[in-house]
């Protein structure tokens, strides 16, 4: 059927990193460029699952299919309708903003999907999607899920500072990209503060949203801390450059990691990629958007971005744009590299 399972082959399901993301409301086309960047800089092979209102399923299948094969051919794609298997559907949806409960239930729904990486809709990758992947190998026996910190300095976290209910170390941690192994989710019997016995992932999510309802302020970000708290031994914790948010820099420059390598996924919540208040992450964004799929990566994207780093230089953000670069850059270098190489080897007569 057009749109469920396009350029499909069951075997290569297998081999698939699957992406997970969940659009409602005005998220179409952010959600596309973010799929954009994915297949853009990714070599292996992507499953994307998209969870997405019945009024939107006609426009992805149209936009996708207008991509060129040349992309089409690495990937394929799931367009799921918005689903709660426990309590009120209602009140799922509309916990914190439209439809992004829903990640909640993904071990519940993909039940034929052994690992996952969700993201946001705001979500930008500036670099192959295998570098996270390679993070669930780092598990350990007892981890079934990976999130970055929600803030770096704890006196100006906003967990520390507000939260009235339970939450993960000394600052929490965001969901806004969140490594799953769906397989350990389903097996594991969760600690919880309602009964002294474990429940499983789908039992504990109802009654958890029923005990803290009227504590938590960021919907189903607050369910994963609470959860977290009370195991956190599931945990892994990568560092800030996999979820780059504008706290990392409208204060100051406070994520190492990035400094470091750069930013690896860029996070544009607070809808910075629609407004003037952080021209970085706009740039970035639109330099993307408009990247015509088969232009050279570094004429049409990388210079056009250099030069809107120009005009943001006044800003906090603006005035560290190699944090913003030095991955793009790097990862750019990489598909040049490996399309001269193929190039070559299928010109080459020894």
């Amino acid at each position: 059927k057009p749109g469920e399972q396009k350029h499909s082959k069951e075997p290569s399901s297998l081999q698939c990193m699957h992406l997970a993301v969940v659009a409602c409301g005005d998220r179409l086309e952010e959600t596309l460029i973010m799929l954009k960047s994915a297949v853009l800089f990714s070599n292996r092979r992507l499953c994307f699952h998209i969870f997405a209102e019945d009024s939107l399923k006609p426009e992805f299948e149209k936009k996708l299919n207008e991509w060129p094969s040349s992309y089409t051919k690495k990937f394929e794609y799931n367009i799921y309708p918005i689903t709660f298997s426990v309590g009120n559907a209602q009140e799922w949806k509309k916990l914190f903003k439209p439809c992004a409960a829903q990640r909640l239930f993904l071990p519940v729904i993909l039940k034929d999907v052994d690992s996952l990486l969700y993201v946001d809709t705001d979500v930008l990758f500036l670099r192959p999607i295998e570098d996270i992947w390679h993070i669930l190998k780092e598990f350990n026996s007892t981890q079934l899920a990976a999130m970055a910190p929600e803030h770096e300095i704890p006196k100006i976290g906003w967990y520390s500072r507000f939260a009235r209910h339970p939450y993960y170390g000394t600052t929490g941690v965001n969901s806004g990209v969140m490594l799953m192994n769906l397989t350990r989710i389903r097996n594991t019997q969760f600690k919880n503060s309602m009964i002294p016995s474990g429940l499983t992932w789908e039992e504990m999510l109802y009654p958890l949203y029923q005990k803290y309802k009227n504590y938590i302020t960021w919907g189903d970000q607050d369910l994963l801390n609470i959860i977290f708290y009370f195991n956190p031994e599931c945990l892994y914790v990568f560092p800030c450059q996999w979820n780059y948010r504008p706290d990392h820099c409208m204060y100051g420059s406070n994520c190492k990691g990035a400094e470091e390598e750069g930013v690896s996924i860029l996070h544009g919540n607070r809808g910075v990629y629609h407004d003037d208040k952080q021209p970085t992450f706009k740039a970035l964004y639109e330099v993307i958007r408009d990247f015509p799929f088969e232009d050279n990566l570094f004429q049409s994207l990388y210079y056009p971005l250099q030069s809107k780093f120009l005009d943001t230089v006044h800003t906090l953000c603006g005035r560290i744009p190699q944090v913003f670069l030095k991955q793009i850059e790097k990862t750019m270098k990489k598909v040049y590299e490996n399309r001269v190489i193929v190039y070559l080897g299928a010109n080459h007569r020894y």
